[in-house]
């Protein structure tokens, strides 16, 4: 998934509308103690029917989580264990749920939406940062 990461990741940073900059996260940042719960929501942009979540650890690049197409889960294979799950009821916002958080999930976690599905070439999608996660 490396490469295609890469060229998705980048065809919707370069491919940002700023007059459409309407991806919303919370929360922004969050600082919490090993062993709690987290959850995180991405409101894509209206419309959009392709939502997708990575995470991004210092000093590496970011690394796919999930995508949905519409309220379907399309691709998890980046879920990096049982204690995270996701959810995007109706198809509308999305929320990524941690469990019992390790010092290791420490790391910003990102969003991004899209009006069609990946596959698809005329994707537009914008990229945002969704939180910074640190546990101690």
């Amino acid at each position: 998934i490396g490469t295609s990461l890469l060229f998705w990741v980048g065809f919707c940073l370069l491919g940002t509308d700023h007059t459409h900059a309407g991806v919303s996260q919370s929360p922004r940042h969050k600082v919490t103690k090993r062993g709690q719960n987290v959850v995180l929501r991405c409101d894509p942009i209206s419309g959009h029917s392709g939502l997708y979540w990575y995470r991004q650890t210092p000093g590496q690049g970011p690394a796919f989580l999930m995508s949905f197409l519409d309220e379907r889960a399309a691709d998890k294979s980046g879920m990096r264990s049982e204690r995270f799950s996701a959810e995007r009821p109706q198809g509308s916002f999305s929320t990524l749920e941690i469990h019992s958080l390790e010092l290791g999930d420490s790391a910003t976690y990102l969003c991004a939406s899209s009006l069609h599905s990946p596959t698809e070439s005329v994707a537009l999608c914008t990229l945002t940062f969704l939180s910074q996660l640190r546990v101690f």
